[in-house]
């Protein structure tokens, strides 16, 4: 067996991946229902929407005047919702690809991935 897949680092390596990857999906699934209910016209003041406007609000606040807002008879087509999913995305993957970088591996390994990016 390669001792790349045996080092020490590999299980915190695999669980902070699957930590990253857990935490986007919430917020994915968070920002995905913001983007809904604000396209189906949902009543701010019920409980549910104005939970999970406020929840998400933080995260979509940086984006809020990249892009105007489409309101189309009541419905809101939220383009800041959209690209905060793109943005958070390219994050996750980031820092997923960040942590990669830390995994062990042999001279033989490395020699083949350089060799690959020449």
């Amino acid at each position: 067996m390669d001792s790349s897949y045996t080092s020490n680092s590999t299980k915190p390596l695999y669980r902070g991946t699957q930590i990253v990857w857990y935490i986007l999906g919430l917020l994915e699934i968070l920002l995905m229902f913001r983007f809904l209910l604000k396209l189906t016209g949902a009543n701010p003041g019920a409980g549910f929407t104005s939970f999970i406007y406020g929840v998400t609000y933080v995260f979509t606040a940086p984006f809020l005047s990249v892009f105007h807002i489409t309101k189309i008879a009541g419905s809101i087509f939220e383009w800041t919702t959209i690209l905060a999913m793109l943005v958070y995305g390219l994050v996750a993957w980031g820092i997923v690809k960040l942590l990669f970088m830390g995994k062990t591996v042999s001279t033989p390994e490395a020699a083949e991935k350089m060799n690959e990016e020449e």
